[in-house]
């Protein structure tokens, strides 16, 4: 399979700050994705699978202890070639995230942009949005506004602690029109990705249909993820902690060498890329 981005699909991907890759996972790597994400429901009841937060790491989530697939899941070459074509060959992972959606009750994303909470210095950074199930409009797929993220800003947005969303930030700005968002459906082993100024949400979940996707967080190391500015971010905005979060260089080289890898080196789990 030919993993790679063409010439119209970057050029797609800077027009409208998102792109679904006429490639897609393996069968293969959809089926150990699928399998994780039922051993994980089987294993741990007690966790909530509307958004688990970095499964990748030990303990991030209190007793998620068997966390090497979710790591193993983010060297995917298939998904790996795709972000090198949009952010260049030297890029670290910095997050990832489950959200299972279930059916009739699944939770609100509210309408943001990333970059909004992301402690990285310039901002730059793109997520990988992969499928487990079908993805659609009926059961609160995700949406976005196309082209939101051509200036680079950060728009106004508002804290809000209401318990039926994924997140507490929320967009609230006049310059932008949330009514402009287009859904992105996809089948199971498709995945989109979008860049960080993007903004996009999702609604809840109220259909008979679960929605389960699995996110990946990628940055080029010519920007610093900066540990002080995240725990500032946290004490000032209520942001989840990130101050202590567990870096992984995925390909090249850290231009900026300013990233500390070594930052939460006690839950660091060994990487293998291909």
């Amino acid at each position: 399979m030919n993993d790679r981005l063409n010439p119209d699909e970057i050029a797609r991907y800077q027009r409208d700050g998102y792109i679904v890759p006429r490639a897609r996972l393996s069968e293969a790597s959809l089926n150990r994705i699928t399998a994780a994400y039922a051993e994980l429901g089987r294993a741990h009841p007690e966790i909530g699978l509307d958004f688990v937060p970095s499964p990748h790491v030990p303990n991030y989530v209190p007793g998620l202890v068997d966390c090497q697939p979710w790591l193993d899941f983010a060297a995917l070459p298939e998904v790996l070639n795709p972000v090198e074509d949009l952010i260049g060959g030297d890029f670290l992972m910095w997050g990832s995230a489950i959200f299972g959606k279930p059916a009739n009750d699944g939770k609100e994303t509210p309408m943001h942009q990333d970059g909004e909470y992301w402690p990285i210095k310039p901002l730059a950074s793109v997520t990988v949005w992969i499928a487990i199930d079908h993805s659609t409009n009926e059961n609160g797929c995700l949406r976005v506004v196309p082209g939101s993220h051509r200036s680079k800003d950060l728009y106004q947005h508002r804290r809000d602690d209401d318990g039926a969303y994924t997140l507490n930030q929320v967009i609230d700005d006049e310059a932008i029109d949330t009514r402009d968002a287009v859904d992105i459906e996809l089948e199971p082993g498709q995945f989109s990705i979008h860049d960080v100024h993007l903004v996009h949400g999702s609604r809840p979940n109220v259909s008979g249909q679960r929605r389960a996707g699995l996110t990946y967080r990628y940055m080029p190391t010519t920007s610093h993820f900066d540990h002080e500015y995240a725990g500032e971010m946290t004490r000032t905005m209520g942001t989840t902690d990130m101050s202590d979060r567990v870096l992984y260089l995925m390909r090249g080289v850290d231009r900026c060498g300013r990233n500390d890898f070594s930052a939460g080196a006690g839950d660091r789990l060994p990487l293998v890329t291909a």
